[in-house]
């Protein structure tokens, strides 16, 4: 089947004075049905906040969210008690459950870049839970969510694996085994082989080409790999 293409220039964007917001799904007042996410991964947000800026408190629940600290640092504080301070190159997951209240603020001195990302559990009403943990990346896969937590990674209420991986000008990288449908999402440089990606797309793939490897551009890539189930 061919590839789910979702160029950056096509996302929905929200922006405040504060706020620049790229949805690679429908989200908020933003709504498309032919993008209400892909599988179980139902949100993928590209946050650039300003400094001294940030989401008040605000209620989640029966989700697995997860976000990826780009740039900058983000302060946290929940309902759980929770006070956490978000630094880049580090991940949260948080299990909203019945119910969570939190509140996300960027308490540097410069904008910081996320993204938050949303997964459907795989049953509702568990207890919410907190986690968070720096990953030191190499020019391998990076896991960063696992079902079974491996190799340091964190496990959510979905069986759904998510990897970093930070690419040099021109190298390969084989795709990791998948288990189901897949989604590639770049953060940041530019993926040449064997498709073509830039800052932002997103590519969703229900079958994934035995053997494939990407191959980085110019630009190096930094990127995120979803295995869905």
């Amino acid at each position: 089947m061919t590839p789910l293409l979702r160029p950056a220039a096509e996302r929905f964007h929200s922006q405040l004075n504060w706020l620049d917001s790229w949805h690679s799904f429908s989200f908020s007042s933003h709504y498309d049905p032919a993008w209400m996410g892909f599988g179980p991964l139902r949100v993928i947000n590209d946050d650039v906040i300003a400094a001294g800026k940030g989401f008040g408190m605000h209620p989640h629940r029966d989700m697995e969210i997860i976000t990826v600290m780009v740039e900058g640092e983000l302060h946290h504080r929940d309902s759980m008690g929770h006070s956490e301070v978000l630094r880049a190159g580090e991940v949260q997951r948080m299990s909203a459950g019945t119910g969570v209240v939190h509140s996300e603020f960027n308490g540097g001195d410069q904008p910081c870049r996320l993204l938050q990302i949303w997964i459907e559990p795989d049953q509702l009403g568990v207890e919410p839970a907190y986690e968070q943990k720096p990953f030191q990346l190499s020019q391998g896969w990076t896991a960063l969510i696992d079902p079974e937590a491996r190799a340091e990674a964190m496990a959510i209420h979905r069986a759904v694996r998510l990897w970093r991986a930070q690419l040099q000008p021109g190298a390969e990288l084989a795709l990791p085994s998948l288990c189901g449908s897949a989604w590639l999402q770049l953060i940041d440089g530019e993926i040449e082989q064997p498709w073509l990606l830039r800052r932002g797309d997103g590519l969703g793939l229900t079958t994934v080409p035995a053997q494939a490897s990407l191959q980085a551009g110019a630009a190096g890539a930094d990127l995120l790999l979803f295995d869905l189930g």
